[in-house]
């Protein structure tokens, strides 16, 4: 993996990982997560992987202003700064790749990521992630490709109802719907 990342050693508990990389999809797939964590109480951890010293980059996606030199401790505040706005329950880890990382090598530490965290469920933005075929360079469907955890793709860039997931919670009520005795 080369340097280290998260700041110390991997958290354990956290369940529910999502990529974030500021986008729309990425914050419905944050807010997605948040909701099946409170029904499913669980923590929920994003997590960002930045191309070091790539100002277009950063650019591109909204990490920094249009003139601005790239300044790694601006990209990571700016994204957890979005997190924190979106959901400030939600926990953030970064790590930074080389400065032309390809989307596969992007990939690979957000999958070494959820492994480290031993993540059970990833909750991934991403228009073709979950289609039959998809592009060689979506970072998407190769995290959606990793069989150690579940994957709940977000396509829809609107929130869910909040209130039906917490009120289809099994933990919110004293017996199964499923199974009634007489």
């Amino acid at each position: 993996m080369g340097e280290a990342y998260f700041g110390g050693r991997p958290r354990q508990g956290v369940t529910l990982l999502v990529p974030f990389d500021g986008s729309d999809l990425a914050e419905a797939a944050l807010v997605r997560a948040t909701e099946f964590g409170t029904v499913m109480d669980e923590d929920v951890l994003a997590v960002s992987v930045i191309p070091k010293n790539n100002a277009k980059y950063a650019r591109e996606r909204g990490w920094l202003d249009p003139e601005a030199e790239y300044d790694g401790a601006a990209v990571v505040s700016s994204l957890h700064q979005q997190v924190t706005d979106l959901c400030p329950n939600a926990d953030f880890r970064h790590a930074f790749v080389g400065r032309y990382a390809p989307s596969g090598a992007i990939a690979r530490r957000v999958r070494a990521m959820a492994k480290d965290e031993d993540a059970s469920m990833v909750f991934v933005g991403s228009e073709n992630a979950g289609h039959l075929v998809t592009a060689v360079s979506s970072v998407g469907g190769s995290i959606a490709a990793d069989d150690s955890y579940d994957v709940v793709i977000v396509r829809d860039r609107h929130p869910a109802k909040t209130a039906s997931l917490r009120e289809a919670s099994p933990h919110r009520r004293s017996k199964s719907d499923f199974y009634a005795p007489d």
